[in-house]
C-alpha cells in the first residue's frame, strides 16, 4: 500500500507519526482542505508530468494553476501531464494520493513558488485520505526536491 511506503520513507526524517489518516476522502484539494481544516490554497497538490520520457512531480499550492508559458520556459517543452492510468506505475502513488515522498527512483520533484507564501502546507501521503502538515523547510528536506520553479498562475 502506498501510504505504508510513505510512512516507512518518512521514518528517516522522524515524521512518520505526523501522517494523518482521515475518515473522509482527501483526494481533491477541496476535500483535503475540509479534512485538514485549512484553506484550499494550503493544500500542497502534487502534479505528475512527462518531460521527454522522464516523469516529474511539481508540488504547487492548492489554488495555483499551471501556466503553460511559464512551464515551457522552465522545462523547454509544453506541459504534458501523465495519463491517469500511468501515474501509479510511473510515480508509485495513485491519483488522489500522489505526493513527493517515497516515489519511484528517477522521479524528480520540483516545488512551485506558489507554496512559499505559507508557513505550513498539507501534502498527501500516498493515499486518498491522508496528509501531513509540514513547514516549507520540512517539505524541502523530505521531498528531496531538485529545485524551486515558478510555473503557476492565479495564486498571487
Amino acid at each position: 500500500m502506498s501510504i505504508e511506503r510513505v510512512r516507512e520513507y518518512m521514518k528517516q526524517y522522524g515524521m512518520a507519526d505526523r501522517i494523518v489518516e482521515f475518515s473522509q476522502s482527501s483526494a481533491t484539494v477541496e476535500e483535503a482542505a475540509c479534512a485538514a481544516g485549512c484553506s484550499p490554497a494550503r493544500i500542497a497538490k502534487t502534479l505528475s508530468f512527462l518531460v521527454g520520457e522522464q516523469a516529474i512531480l511539481i508540488v504547487t499550492a492548492g489554488d495555483a494553476k499551471v501556466d503553460n508559458a511559464k512551464y515551457k520556459n522552465t522545462f523547454g517543452m509544453k506541459a504534458k501531464m501523465l495519463a491517469r492510468e500511468e501515474v501509479e506505475e510511473r510515480i508509485g502513488h495513485a491519483v488522489g494520493g500522489v505526493c513527493p515522498f517515497g516515489v519511484k527512483d528517477g522521479v524528480k520533484v520540483y516545488l512551485d513558488a506558489s507554496l512559499k507564501r505559507f508557513d505550513t502546507v498539507f501534502p498527501a501521503c500516498g493515499s486518498s485520505n491522508s496528509a501531513i502538515e509540514l513547514t516549507i523547510p520540512e517539505l524541502e528536506n523530505c521531498s528531496g526536491y531538485e529545485a524551486w520553479v515558478d510555473v503557476c498562475k492565479n495564486w498571487e
